[in-house]
């Protein structure tokens, strides 16, 4: 439950960095927004470590390569869903992106050894379909705009970065076996920070105070919001925690319709309930699971 508690906490500021970059403006560089994104998360996480007196402790580690390779894939999945989040409406760019989480379950059975059994295999399928569904619409872009169409762009952008997302969870679920939390997190922000700023000679426009306030703000959230989410892997299977990735969905739909003007679609509220409803069958089916866990070592006869 503890998991539970920090992966949802996380989903909720995670929405809220969202919205502070898609507010931001469609005329700043990818590799820009990634860049303050990552360097402004520094900002809470030293901050928190520094109450606690564990600055330079959370420099010291033993897997610097880990680290680096955790960064780069994610640094290359965050900057495909800023791309994907700034040419798509905020509800379809959150709800594409629920190919994470579904990806993740199959990633942990393949590369990490956890179990996933039939059903939550047949869920998996269900909800990557259901990502399909909410996907199509802007793909058939394509055939209408050429590869100029920013909406398809921007939504395979997007299945790009659940496809790497769910590549870094499992990067991060390998790290917390030898590593601590904040060690992971700082060491990300600043590898990240380091890799888009390779970006700088393809041209970073000048942008507004009101911008350059909002991508700080979502920095920030960044920051927040990943120190919550790296803890979540300490308390829970990946396989079990993230399908709450789903929980984003309601204050998408919220904030794109009040904010931006983003009304869902058909197809997109179809796909999504497809999704989570996938999501919800994988979440009740571990909740049976363990309860069955816990049945059978009640009942197991202490030896010796």
């Amino acid at each position: 439950m503890k998991g539970i508690l920090l992966k949802v906490l996380s989903v909720i500021i995670f929405v809220c960095m969202a919205t502070c970059i898609k507010a931001a403006g469609s005329g700043i560089a990818t590799g820009q927004i990634t860049f303050y994104r990552s360097a402004f998360a520094m900002v809470p996480i030293l901050g928190f470590l520094a109450c606690r007196g564990q600055v330079r402790d959370a420099f010291r580690t033993d897997n610097v390569l880990g680290h680096v390779v955790r960064g780069f894939v994610g640094i290359l999945s965050m900057s495909c869903g800023f791309y994907g989040l700034v040419h798509l409406p905020l509800p379809e760019a959150i709800a594409i992106g629920y190919a994470m989480p579904l990806l993740a379950v199959a990633f942990a059975a393949l590369f990490l050894g956890e179990i996933v059994r039939l059903y939550r295999w047949s869920a998996v399928v269900i909800g990557l379909i259901g990502v399909l569904i909410i996907t199509w619409p802007n793909l058939t872009l394509f055939d209408e705009g050429g590869f100029g169409s920013s909406k398809a762009l921007g939504a395979v952008a997007v299945l790009l970065s659940a496809t790497l997302g769910a590549v870094a969870m499992v990067l991060v679920r390998r790290l917390v076996q030898t590593e601590r939390t904040h060690t992971i997190v700082l060491y990300f922000s600043f590898s990240a920070a380091v890799f888009s700023l390779a970006t700088l000679p393809f041209g970073w426009p000048s942008i507004s105070w009101t911008s350059f306030l909002l991508l700080m703000l979502a920095g920030f959230c960044g920051g927040v919001a990943q120190i919550l989410l790296t803890e979540s892997y300490r308390h829970a299977d990946m396989s079990t925690i993230a399908p709450f990735e789903y929980t984003s969905i309601v204050l998408g739909i919220v904030i794109g319709y009040f904010l931006f003007g983003d009304i869902p679609t058909a197809a997109m509220l179809a796909g999504t309930v497809i999704v989570v409803g996938a999501g919800i069958f994988i979440i009740f089916r571990e909740h049976r699971l363990g309860l069955e866990r816990k049945g059978a070592r009640k009942h197991v006869t202490p030896q010796g």
